[in-house]
């Protein structure tokens, strides 16, 4: 499926059961390829190739837990040993409202990342929190990892 982010060489392949796996270079092992897969593989790569964000400080899927249940979030970027940027995706036909919004910044009140991404890897929002003033901004370009 053609994304609003750039190309990068992608690794898929046939899983055990017949499914199509992509190579993950952030967890280093294939997993299932779905449509909301191949928008996190995409973003991130986006990430460290136009961004500059170490795939080292990349995490994938992490539990979380928040007012007592497990969570699992899609990606947070680290900087500085805590959580800069934490982001969610979405398959590109799932279109990014207010409710895709609350999903991540619930799970922020467990990291305080300085930064919110959600995608669908057709549409991007990035905001920037301004936790003394109980806010957030929108920004109209992610920054540069040296800019976070």
């Amino acid at each position: 499926m053609q994304l609003n982010l750039p190309a990068y060489p992608v690794k898929v392949r046939g899983g055990r059961t017949g499914e199509k796996e992509i190579w993950d270079a952030f967890r280093r092992k294939y997993v299932r390829l779905t449509p909301e897969e191949w928008v996190r593989q995409h973003f991130l790569h986006f990430l460290c190739q136009s961004k500059h964000y170490p795939v080292s400080l990349v995490a994938v899927e992490k539990s979380l837990t928040i007012q007592g249940r497990q969570r699992r979030f899609d990606a947070v970027v680290f900087k500085g040993g805590t959580p800069a940027v934490l982001m969610e995706f979405k398959a590109p036909e799932v279109k990014l409202t207010q409710a895709v919004f609350d999903q991540v910044a619930l799970y922020n009140f467990a990291l305080h990342a300085d930064y919110l991404i959600i995608s669908n890897g057709l549409s991007h929002y990035c905001c920037k929190m301004d936790y003394p003033n109980n806010r957030w901004y929108f920004l109209k370009d992610i920054p540069d990892f040296d800019h976070l």
